[in-house]
């Protein structure tokens, strides 16, 4: 799909937003603070901005590695923990998906987060126009590596299209054989996820949820009205009973299975000729 000056504009201001936000979220990452008070920081500068979530924003704490967002204020940071914030910001349906780690009054995990930006930071280097998918992951897993830890191999990047957070491509953290080209005018999330584990998931409870497209009772239909198809938690929906829903899709929490931290650093691109803008710096 050509992109036109309409679309684009809308990324990149849905990524100037984002960007905005993910960093002004990790500063409010501090030892006694609740988890919850920092998500709904993140939503409703979102809404302040002029943007809307696209998803409820995940915070990921230590063995954690994706779909968690907290329900109540009761989770606080503690000193030592490594904790990912993940934001995703759409304009009329236009998504900026990012997210960065931080770690709370500790340093003994900068190598572990160093080594997730330096790997997102050559993935960007190497993706234009006809890109090989396999050939990004080959460069996170490399990059990953270097410093002495696995990548998570089950958690990919994705491309980004209008109110569609997992659009059809999929980028993966490492080298493996299945392969798609990255064409011009994509948008694409690029997310390294490093690891002191194996780089294993196991699977806890469902927190966020989405409708899917055969949901049609009238609860779903209140819903569909608010967010479409994009991911939502229990959170946003107060009122409504979520056991009354129709074809609901559940986004489980995402843990390393061996419970060792994961840290993960993403940025959202679009793909020309010659390389690839990043919006969300």
């Amino acid at each position: 799909m050509q992109m036109n000056y309409v679309v684009y504009e809308n990324y990149l201001e849905a990524g100037k937003i984002a960007a905005v936000i993910r960093k002004k979220a990790l500063s409010r990452v501090s030892e006694g603070i609740p988890l919850l008070e920092v998500a709904e920081y993140v939503e409703t500068s979102t809404y302040d901005m002029g943007a809307k979530p696209a998803f409820p924003c995940n915070i990921s704490v230590n063995e954690v590695a994706s779909h968690y967002t907290p329900e109540d204020y009761t989770p606080c940071f503690k000193r030592g923990d490594v904790v990912t914030v993940d934001i995703g910001v759409h304009i009329d349906g236009y998504i900026a998906d990012t997210a960065a780690t931080t770690e709370v009054s500790t340093d003994k995990h900068k190598k572990l987060i160093r080594a997730t930006e330096e790997a997102l930071d050559n993935a960007i280097s190497c993706i234009r126009d006809k890109t090989q998918t396999r050939t990004v992951g080959k460069v996170i897993e490399k990059t990953i590596k270097k410093y002495g830890f696995n990548t998570v191999k089950d958690l990919t990047g994705h491309s980004l299209e209008q109110y569609n957070l997992h659009a059809g491509i999929t980028v993966p953290n490492h080298g493996g054989f299945f392969s798609r080209t990255i064409k011009k005018d994509a948008v694409i999330a690029i997310e390294p996820f490093a690891t002191y584990g194996k780089g294993n998931i196991k699977y806890g409870k469902p927190y966020i949820f989405a409708l899917g497209r055969r949901s049609d009772d009238e609860e779903s239909m209140k819903i569909k009205e608010r967010f479409g198809f994009l991911p939502f938690s229990k959170r946003w929906i107060q009122g409504l009973n979520i056991e009354n829903f129709s074809g609901l899709r559940e986004y489980s929490e995402l843990m390393e299975s061996s419970g060792e931290i994961v840290a993960q650093t993403e940025h959202t691109v679009i793909v020309n000729e010659d390389g690839c803008e990043v919006i969300t710096v």
